[in-house]
Protein backbone atom coordinates (compact mmCIF):
# COMPACT_ATOMS: atom_id res chain seq x y z
CA UNK A 1 0.00 0.00 0.00
CA UNK A 2 1.58 3.41 -1.00
CA UNK A 3 1.07 6.94 0.57
CA UNK A 4 -1.31 7.89 -2.08
CA UNK A 5 -3.50 4.74 -1.85
CA UNK A 6 -4.37 5.98 1.81
CA UNK A 7 -6.73 8.58 -0.42
CA UNK A 8 -8.48 7.12 -3.04
CA UNK A 9 -11.73 6.92 -2.41
CA UNK A 10 -13.34 3.97 -1.21
CA UNK A 11 -16.75 2.38 -2.72
CA UNK A 12 -19.52 2.78 -0.42
CA UNK A 13 -20.36 -0.49 1.30
CA UNK A 14 -24.35 -2.00 0.47
CA UNK A 15 -26.95 -1.92 2.60
CA UNK A 16 -27.79 -5.24 2.09
CA UNK A 17 -25.89 -8.29 3.22
CA UNK A 18 -24.59 -10.02 -0.46
CA UNK A 19 -24.80 -13.86 1.08
CA UNK A 20 -28.82 -13.54 1.73
CA UNK A 21 -30.76 -10.63 -1.00
CA UNK A 22 -34.18 -10.26 -0.12
CA UNK A 23 -36.74 -8.60 -2.88
CA UNK A 24 -36.81 -5.42 -0.17
CA UNK A 25 -32.88 -5.87 -0.89
CA UNK A 26 -34.04 -4.83 -4.52
CA UNK A 27 -32.35 -1.79 -6.56
CA UNK A 28 -32.00 -1.10 -9.94
CA UNK A 29 -29.91 -3.32 -12.03
CA UNK A 30 -30.59 -6.40 -9.82
CA UNK A 31 -31.34 -9.81 -11.26
CA UNK A 32 -33.44 -12.34 -10.27
CA UNK A 33 -35.40 -15.67 -10.93
CA UNK A 34 -39.40 -15.60 -11.28
CA UNK A 35 -42.22 -17.61 -13.27
CA UNK A 36 -38.87 -19.25 -14.89
CA UNK A 37 -37.20 -16.33 -16.08
CA UNK A 38 -34.46 -14.27 -15.29
CA UNK A 39 -35.76 -10.52 -14.80
CA UNK A 40 -33.82 -7.20 -14.53
CA UNK A 41 -34.75 -4.18 -12.27
CA UNK A 42 -34.89 -1.54 -14.69
CA UNK A 43 -36.61 1.49 -12.84
CA UNK A 44 -37.38 1.42 -8.98
CA UNK A 45 -40.19 3.71 -7.48
CA UNK A 46 -41.83 4.36 -4.04
CA UNK A 47 -45.50 5.11 -3.03
CA UNK A 48 -45.76 7.23 0.42
CA UNK A 49 -49.19 6.85 1.61
CA UNK A 50 -48.65 8.70 5.03
CA UNK A 51 -47.49 8.09 8.40
CA UNK A 52 -44.35 6.77 7.29
CA UNK A 53 -46.05 4.24 5.20
CA UNK A 54 -44.12 3.96 1.73
CA UNK A 55 -44.19 0.99 -0.42
CA UNK A 56 -41.65 -0.27 -3.78
CA UNK A 57 -42.44 -0.82 -7.07
CA UNK A 58 -39.90 -2.36 -9.26
CA UNK A 59 -40.04 -2.68 -13.50
CA UNK A 60 -38.66 -5.90 -14.11
CA UNK A 61 -38.07 -6.63 -17.34
CA UNK A 62 -37.10 -9.97 -18.97
CA UNK A 63 -36.17 -9.26 -22.32
CA UNK A 64 -39.47 -10.25 -24.07
CA UNK A 65 -42.08 -9.65 -20.93
CA UNK A 66 -42.28 -6.39 -18.20
CA UNK A 67 -44.11 -6.79 -15.33
CA UNK A 68 -44.19 -4.79 -11.84
CA UNK A 69 -43.60 -6.18 -8.56
CA UNK A 70 -44.96 -3.82 -5.83
CA UNK A 71 -43.34 -4.44 -2.32
CA UNK A 72 -45.47 -3.57 0.77
CA UNK A 73 -43.11 -4.46 3.67
CA UNK A 74 -46.24 -3.01 6.73
CA UNK A 75 -44.90 -5.46 9.09
CA UNK A 76 -46.52 -8.27 7.13
CA UNK A 77 -44.54 -8.84 3.30
CA UNK A 78 -47.04 -8.79 0.69
CA UNK A 79 -45.88 -8.85 -3.01
CA UNK A 80 -47.86 -8.35 -6.17
CA UNK A 81 -47.09 -8.86 -9.61
CA UNK A 82 -49.05 -7.18 -12.38
CA UNK A 83 -49.47 -5.67 -15.91
CA UNK A 84 -50.81 -2.72 -17.25
CA UNK A 85 -54.20 -2.79 -18.76
CA UNK A 86 -56.43 -0.46 -20.93
CA UNK A 87 -58.51 1.15 -18.53
CA UNK A 88 -61.11 0.85 -20.88
CA UNK A 89 -61.34 -2.62 -20.76
CA UNK A 90 -62.86 -2.95 -17.63
CA UNK A 91 -66.14 -0.27 -19.16
CA UNK A 92 -65.50 2.14 -22.10
CA UNK A 93 -67.44 4.44 -19.58
CA UNK A 94 -65.18 4.22 -16.28
CA UNK A 95 -63.17 7.57 -16.22
CA UNK A 96 -66.30 9.33 -16.54
CA UNK A 97 -68.21 7.50 -14.28
CA UNK A 98 -65.23 8.18 -11.79
CA UNK A 99 -64.99 11.40 -12.14
CA UNK A 100 -68.95 11.93 -11.76
CA UNK A 101 -69.47 9.24 -9.04
CA UNK A 102 -65.51 10.21 -7.47
CA UNK A 103 -64.79 6.92 -7.54
CA UNK A 104 -64.67 3.89 -9.40
CA UNK A 105 -67.28 0.95 -8.85
CA UNK A 106 -67.06 -1.02 -6.00
CA UNK A 107 -67.38 -4.48 -8.05
CA UNK A 108 -65.40 -4.66 -11.59
CA UNK A 109 -64.92 -7.84 -14.11
CA UNK A 110 -62.05 -8.30 -16.05
CA UNK A 111 -61.33 -11.36 -18.43
CA UNK A 112 -63.80 -13.43 -16.27
CA UNK A 113 -62.63 -12.62 -12.56
CA UNK A 114 -64.75 -10.62 -10.52
CA UNK A 115 -62.65 -8.04 -8.37
CA UNK A 116 -64.30 -6.42 -5.02
CA UNK A 117 -62.72 -2.75 -4.38
CA UNK A 118 -60.59 -3.53 -1.26
CA UNK A 119 -59.09 -0.20 -0.03
CA UNK A 120 -58.74 3.48 -1.73
CA UNK A 121 -55.68 5.22 -0.93
CA UNK A 122 -54.56 8.80 -1.64
CA UNK A 123 -50.31 9.71 -1.45
CA UNK A 124 -47.50 10.46 -3.70
CA UNK A 125 -45.46 8.82 -6.24
CA UNK A 126 -41.68 9.17 -7.19
CA UNK A 127 -39.37 7.67 -9.87
CA UNK A 128 -36.31 6.67 -7.65
CA UNK A 129 -34.65 5.26 -10.24
CA UNK A 130 -35.13 9.09 -12.22
CA UNK A 131 -32.46 10.39 -9.68
CA UNK A 132 -35.30 13.25 -9.12
CA UNK A 133 -36.85 14.03 -5.59
CA UNK A 134 -40.30 15.07 -7.83
CA UNK A 135 -43.34 13.28 -6.16
CA UNK A 136 -46.46 13.32 -8.05
CA UNK A 137 -50.05 12.89 -6.33
CA UNK A 138 -52.25 9.96 -6.61
CA UNK A 139 -55.24 7.92 -5.88
CA UNK A 140 -55.20 3.98 -6.02
CA UNK A 141 -58.42 1.59 -5.88
CA UNK A 142 -57.08 -1.84 -5.10
CA UNK A 143 -59.29 -4.94 -5.75
CA UNK A 144 -58.94 -8.34 -5.08
CA UNK A 145 -60.87 -11.70 -6.34
CA UNK A 146 -62.69 -13.66 -4.18
CA UNK A 147 -59.73 -15.93 -3.12
CA UNK A 148 -57.43 -12.52 -3.10
CA UNK A 149 -55.17 -14.51 -5.32
CA UNK A 150 -55.73 -11.89 -7.99
CA UNK A 151 -55.15 -7.80 -7.88
CA UNK A 152 -56.12 -5.08 -9.89
CA UNK A 153 -55.50 -1.76 -9.10
CA UNK A 154 -56.87 1.63 -10.63
CA UNK A 155 -54.61 4.72 -10.30
CA UNK A 156 -55.57 8.03 -11.21
CA UNK A 157 -53.16 10.94 -11.71
CA UNK A 158 -54.54 14.50 -11.75
CA UNK A 159 -58.19 15.28 -12.70
CA UNK A 160 -58.73 12.65 -15.76
CA UNK A 161 -55.74 10.31 -16.40
CA UNK A 162 -55.99 6.86 -14.97
CA UNK A 163 -54.48 3.96 -15.65
CA UNK A 164 -55.18 0.20 -14.21
CA UNK A 165 -53.01 -2.53 -14.02
CA UNK A 166 -53.99 -6.45 -13.28
CA UNK A 167 -52.00 -9.53 -11.91
CA UNK A 168 -51.88 -11.79 -9.04
CA UNK A 169 -50.20 -12.07 -5.27
CA UNK A 170 -47.35 -14.06 -5.18
CA UNK A 171 -45.36 -15.42 -2.25
CA UNK A 172 -41.82 -14.68 -1.22
CA UNK A 173 -40.20 -17.54 -2.18
CA UNK A 174 -41.17 -17.35 -5.88
CA UNK A 175 -38.58 -14.71 -6.21
CA UNK A 176 -35.07 -16.65 -6.32
CA UNK A 177 -31.67 -16.18 -7.27
CA UNK A 178 -31.28 -12.45 -6.40
CA UNK A 179 -28.00 -10.94 -7.76
CA UNK A 180 -26.86 -7.13 -7.06
CA UNK A 181 -25.95 -4.71 -9.78
CA UNK A 182 -22.32 -4.81 -10.40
Amino acid sequence: MGLFDFFKKKSPEPSYDVTNLSVKDLNKGFILDYDMKSWEVKEVYRYDWGNNNFTDEYKLDSGDDVVYLHVDDDGELELTITRPIKIRKLDEDIIDKTIEMEHPPKKLTYEGIKYYLHTDCAGYFNDVSAGKDDWEELIDWEYYDDEEENILTITQWGEREFDAVVGKVIKEFEISNIIPAN
